[in-house]
């Protein structure tokens, strides 16, 4: 049988993180270890993790060192077959974690897979069956804002959402690049979608299995981006352009030139009258730059396959 180990990162996440583990303790496929670590929290959270110390093994970093390194860390940490990335305000039903790994183990090629994420206060409405790409760059949760038995149909898509992903240990030692899985230049925002990004571009495959079903409590509503902290919403809009350097071509940023420009100029403008402090992400991104370049470097040396099956995907 193989190992899986589930991955928690936690933030001041005391509302949440008792429903999760229990939802982890009560799966009917065998859990091998339970890794959350902690970046810092200042509630309750550390205190309600104690409690369950003999079941979980816990990390606690003194400072917010980010999403995308706090799973890493529980990544070199972990020896199971297969990962199990999870957000804590995510509450698994009993037979998630069966339907994935069934769902991969019958196809070598798959990499990672997700089910259907629902939204915990509306169980009819989905919030996630994956990722999908625009031809303007932008990301997306699949199938978002449906009703949830309209999504019904498994099948592959270009990516999963690490709020409730499945990762094969293989996959993550393949695309991982200078030794990490998650870019820790993203800080948090969209480090899964770059790494289904790259994920593909290595030839990995990702699939979504409806059987699996997750309840998920967003800790940002909609309508609710005024209330993120500014560094943040700085992360959530240049992650996107640190997205592009590493993975996209140059053709085909010509070839969709029209729908980029479509967007980027009316988003440019808001920005820059509703939110301007958050260009101030653009000092980053020039500061990590370099760092982009040598990653860009290694990823399209590792390419696998195709540009154009890359691009099929991208609407």
């Amino acid at each position: 049988m193989k190992k899986v180990s589930v991955h928690i990162v936690t933030y001041n996440s005391d509302a949440f993180i008792v429903d999760c583990i229990e939802s982890v303790m009560k799966q009917s496929y065998p859990i091998d270890r339970i890794i959350v670590v902690d970046n810092g929290s200042r509630d309750q959270t550390r205190q309600k993790l104690q409690e369950y110390r003999e079941v979980v093994t816990t990390i606690y970093n003194q400072d917010n060192v980010g999403f995308a390194a706090g799973h890493n860390q529980a990544i070199h940490m972990a020896e199971s077959d297969y990962y199990l990335v999870l957000n804590p305000d995510v509450i698994l039903h009993p037979d998630y974690v069966y339907h994935l790994v069934q769902t991969m183990e019958a196809d070598s090629g798959l990499g990672c897979a997700t089910g259907k994420l629902v939204f915990k206060q509306s169980p009819d409405i989905i919030d996630s069956t994956g990722l999908s790409f625009t031809k303007s760059r932008r990301a997306f949760d699949r199938g978002a804002g449906q009703t949830a038995d309209l999504c019904e149909n498994k099948g592959y898509v270009i990516g999963v959402s690490g709020a409730a992903a499945l990762y094969k240990k293989k996959m993550v030692q393949d695309v991982s690049i200078e030794g990490c899985f998650f870019d820790e230049d993203f800080f948090a925002y969209k480090e899964d979608v770059d790494v289904a990004w790259r994920s593909y571009l290595f030839g990995w495959k990702a699939f979504y299995c409806p059987q699996a079903l997750a309840y998920h409590d967003r800790g940002w509503k909609k309508g609710a981006r005024r209330q993120m902290p500014i560094r943040i919403r700085r992360f959530s809009y240049i992650n996107r352009y640190k997205m592009i350097i590493k993975n996209d071509h140059w053709i085909y940023l010509l070839r969709h030139l029209l729908p980029i420009v479509a967007y980027e100029i009316p988003g440019f403008i808001y920005f820059l009258i509703k939110e301007p402090k958050v260009l101030g992400a653009w000092w980053d991104f020039l500061l990590k730059f370099g760092s982009l370049l040598r990653k860009r470097r290694e990823i399209q040396g590792k390419r696998r396959i195709s540009f154009r099956e890359v691009y099929k995907f991208f609407e």
